[in-house]
């Protein structure tokens, strides 16, 4: 999608969600009452009673993440949505860590004037390591772990763990 996020609100969704996530940022870790009540506010929709976060966290609209259970998401961690993000039962989300499912077009032309974007889908059981980051249109598959710093620019399979920069599969799980 090149463009179509650009439309009519573009600005106003930015805005709310910066606005929203740095009041969630000053609530303590110990109230997660208050931080899951912020992060509904933040995506409109309600976290489950297992879902962790330490804060800060940062988004760029907020209404397009979805979690499932059980989710922990550790901080400093940046989740740019606008292509959407979908984030499955039991997944553990280490510091710093970049859901990117947003960019720019590559010609110079289109580069300020558009935005290419596609989902990140991280599947259930999964692991991402600290400073890693998850580029646009990647599914991350069930029970998979990404390394400490990897870009991960292409689809992991399940049970698999994947590290480096570009990140690539170096095993299977349980071997």
């Amino acid at each position: 999608m090149t463009g179509a996020h650009r439309g009519p609100g573009f600005r106003e969704r930015v805005d709310r969600a910066i606005r929203l996530t740095e009041r969630l940022n000053v609530l303590p870790y110990d109230d997660q009452d208050a931080i899951r009540a912020a992060w509904a506010e933040l995506t409109g929709r309600a976290a489950d009673e297992s879902f962790r976060l330490i804060p800060p966290v940062y988004s760029d609209h907020g209404i397009n993440i979805r979690i499932g259970r059980n989710v922990f998401i550790n901080q400093g961690c940046h989740l740019s949505d606008i292509g959407g993000i979908d984030i499955g039962d039991d997944v553990m989300i280490g510091p710093r860590v970049n859901l990117i499912t947003s960019g720019h077009p590559v010609d110079p032309q289109s580069r300020r004037s558009g935005i290419t974007a596609a989902p990140i889908r991280i599947e259930r059981n999964v692991w991402i390591g600290a400073a890693a980051t998850v580029l646009q249109g990647v599914t991350i598959g069930e029970g998979a772990v990404i390394g400490a710093g990897a870009v991960v620019s292409r689809d992991v399979p399940p049970s698999t763990l994947a590290l480096g920069v570009p990140a690539e599969v170096v095993r299977e799980i349980g071997q």
